[in-house]
């Protein structure tokens, strides 16, 4: 004890205790025990720890969520007129496969009269009669209409013709000339800033025909991540949603695994905003106005697998700023109304370099505005594409896959090894000189 209290004095240290006697709490019992995962029940009538019909009982039912624990929503649809929000890490979130559906609220809109600037807790509106308590909304002009400049809020009050709302504002929107707006439109299940998240077996409904209005995959998507790291999405279903169906930004490590996003506005599946390390496999995504599979900004080393994407409005998958070194490998992608894979315009520092299509499908795509299996548009370098099947099966005058892969004499090299070519219209391979 001397010898300790000596060293420790040459350093002007006051050695505790506890470190000389060892790990004196080794054998505390009164020490604090992690609490048992427990599983939270939500359901619309019988026996569970919350009943209810709509968002509100959701969100009481998340709001009891420990981190371990599994949240439970039973079978019947619920009526969204605000986000449910997974407000811990290191849970899971269940449904019951193809009854539990998360369905939109009918869309409701009114010009911003006043106090629309940055920062606002508050909104004076035209028509206040038109939102409730509680509701989720949008606040938006002409010239903040998108991307990050579209604020995602929630009702806390109504006093005459001013919402009172929280989080407040986050741009200066131009409610005197600016046709400044709020919608009640908002993401319809999402986390922002969480880990470990798994959601399972729920269908987002998005009620594009009920008005509701349309919101980008930056801010929004029926099921929507921001800021989240090592979650999976697994045997969900997003349709009717006038935005994108799945969408997380700024993330790492996420899987989207045998879901389905179908009908939708914007696109099918939308990573981005620097979300490497993602794993997309086992997935459907078709039938959605724009584009199946967008990948947005710095979306790099991901992997995705045996997916099906066909019949989407204009790509099957797009490609483009600083999205690297992914692999697509086992996909089908077909009838997609101009191109099934595009990479699409940037400058040779911002492309999408080092891609490798690897055993895809690529057929069928293209319509009367264009039709490519391929089409590299940007400097993009390194790509390669092996042992794919790229073909046009359509007879007569709907055949329209021209080429099976077309590329810009701005890229290169890309390396076709092993493809095999059928049926396209103008050839299997065109270099632009």
């Amino acid at each position: 004890m001397e010898m300790l209290n000596s060293a420790a004095g040459m350093f002007g240290l006051a050695l505790p205790l506890v470190l000389v006697l060892g790990c004196c709490g080794a054998g505390d019992k009164s020490a604090p025990q992690a609490a048992a995962p427990r599983t939270v029940s939500v359901a619309q009538s019988g026996q569970a720890d919350v009943i209810g019909t709509d968002n509100t009982a959701l969100q009481k039912a998340a709001d009891m969520l420990r981190p371990g624990d599994t949240l439970s929503i039973g079978a019947g649809q619920w009526t969204m007129e605000d986000k449910l929000v997974i407000p811990v890490s290191n849970v899971t979130v269940r449904g019951v496969k193809g009854q539990t559906v998360l369905f939109k609220s009918a869309g409701v809109s009114s010009k911003v009269i006043d106090c629309g600037d940055y920062g606002e807790r508050v909104l004076v509106v035209a028509e206040p009669g038109k939102f409730k308590v509680g509701m989720g909304i949008t606040a938006q002009d002409d010239t903040h209409a998108s991307g990050w400049d579209v604020t995602v809020t929630t009702i806390q009050a109504i006093v005459g013709d001013t919402l009172k709302i929280e989080p407040y504002t986050v741009r200066d929107y131009d409610y005197e000339t600016g046709n400044s707006m709020v919608e009640n439109k908002f993401p319809v299940l999402t986390a922002y800033g969480q880990t470990g998240l798994a959601i399972e077996d729920i269908t987002v409904d998005g009620n594009r025909e009920g008005g509701t209005g349309y919101i980008d995959g930056c801010r929004g998507g029926g099921i929507y991540l921001y800021d989240c790291r090592n979650c999976v999405i697994r045997g969900c279903e997003v349709r009717n949603y006038n935005g994108d169906g799945i969408s997380f930004q700024i993330t790492d490590n996420i899987k989207v695994l045998d879901c389905e996003s179908h009908h939708n506005f914007g696109y099918g599946v939308h990573p981005g905003t620097g979300s490497p390390n993602a794993e997309i496999s086992g997935c459907h995504f078709h039938h959605n106005d724009q584009i199946g599979f967008f990948l947005c900004w710095r979306v790099r080393y991901g992997k995705f697998s045996n997916n099906v994407i066909e019949n989407n409005g204009q790509y099957g998958i797009s490609i483009g700023h600083k999205d690297t070194d992914n692999l697509f490998e086992g996909n089908t992608i077909r009838g997609n109304g101009i191109c099934g894979v595009i990479f699409r315009q940037e400058t040779e520092k911002l492309s999408g370099h080092r891609n490798v299509f690897r055993g895809n499908t690529i057929a069928d795509n293209g319509g009367p505005q264009a039709g490519y299996g391929v089409y590299v548009e940007a400097p993009a370098h390194d790509l390669v594409f092996e042992s794919n099947t790229i073909e046009e099966t359509r007879t007569g005058a709907e055949a329209a896959q021209q080429w099976g892969i077309w590329v810009s004499k701005a890229a290169g090299p890309v390396k076709s090894e092993g493809n095999t070519f059928r049926g396209n219209l103008q050839g299997d391979l065109f270099e632009q000189k």
